[in-house]
This record gives structure tokens, C-alpha cells and sequence, in this order.
């Protein structure tokens, strides 16, 4: 993670098309320093909880991982936290780890025990999950890094060591 600059916030808010709120770390970087995952305040400025602590934000990012989600992905994931007992226990480590970092940042009564991405359980957003595992680095969040391994190398994918920003970003 890296502290926060202004021109980090501008980067954000072009990359989201809206300003960036309550950002209080960026927790990935794309190879050319643009910000990729974001940390967001648990509580915005306004007083609204926010559980998606690892925001990703990079362009080409989430358009890679809605067009994994639109391949039909996440129902093959969900079957293997069931069908793999060391998969299903690395993503509940994974919900703990997540629930751990965000709170270090401020604890919010009403999304207490309340990740992202549908952890511990259940697989419902890849883009949270990505985020996670592009913050936390390779194995702490086994879903979110099979996710990065299939944008890898699926059409129209995405890979962190490869810089797809547009300029200015």
C-alpha cells in the first residue's frame, strides 16, 4: 500500500468518471504507477457505510472482469469453494483478512462481519475479488487470484504487469 497523493485522487476520479471519495491508500498500482485497487474509508465523509474497502479502479481492469463475469465464471467458482475443502478455507481466511484490513481503518457496527465479493460463502463480484487479491498479493485470496489468472490470458483480458492505461490516467 502507498500513501495517497492529489494527483492520485485526479487519476482516481478520471479513471471512475465521478470524484473519488473517502480514498485513504492505494493498494495496487498498474507497472506505470497509476493507481489499480484503491482503499476506501469504511464510513464515507456522509456517514454511509461502505464494505468494499479494495475498490478496483483501473479501466481496463473492470472491463476484464465483467467480461469474466459475463463468460459465466462465477458459478464454477462458487462449485469449487464446495468442492475444494482448501479452497473453501482460503477464502474464509480471505473474508477474515479483508474484514481485518478494513477495520484497521475504522470499525463500522452496521457491515461489521460484511466483506466483499460475496465472501465467505458465495462468489458475486469478481471486481471486489480481484481488487482483494491485487491488494493482498498472490495467495491470500484463492478466488480472486484464479480470477486474475484467467484475465490473463482470456480474450480481451487484462494483466497487472502490462500497462493499459490511457494517458493521463
Amino acid at each position: 500500500m502507498s500513501e495517497v497523493a492529489a494527483a492520485d485522487i485526479e487519476a482516481v476520479g478520471r479513471q471512475l468518471g465521478r470524484p473519488a471519495r473517502d480514498v485513504v491508500a492505494i493498494a495496487a498500482r498498474c507497472v506505470c504507477g497509476a493507481p489499480t485497487v484503491v482503499c476506501t474509508r469504511p464510513r464515507l465523509a456522509d456517514g454511509t457505510p461502505f464494505p468494499t474497502f479494495y475498490y478496483l479502479t483501473h479501466p481496463a481492469a473492470t472491463a476484464a472482469a465483467s467480461r469474466l463475469e459475463a463468460a459465466g465464471r462465477m458459478p464454477a467458482y462458487q462449485a469449487l469453494l464446495v468442492e475444494d475443502e482448501g479452497v473453501g478455507a482460503a477464502y474464509r481466511a480471505a473474508h477474515e483478512a479483508y474484514l481485518a484490513d478494513r477495520e484497521a481503518h475504522g470499525e463500522v457496527p452496521e457491515i461489521a462481519g460484511y466483506s466483499a465479493g460475496g465472501m465467505p460463502e458465495r462468489v458475486k463480484c469478481l471486481h471486489a475479488l480481484v481488487g482483494h487479491a491485487l491488494a493482498a498479493g498472490p495467495g491470500v485470496n484463492p478466488i480472486g487470484d484464479l480470477a486474475l489468472a484467467e484475465l490473463a490470458v482470456m480474450p480481451g483480458g487484462w494483466r497487472p504487469d502490462v500497462c493499459e492505461c490511457e494517458p493521463g490516467a
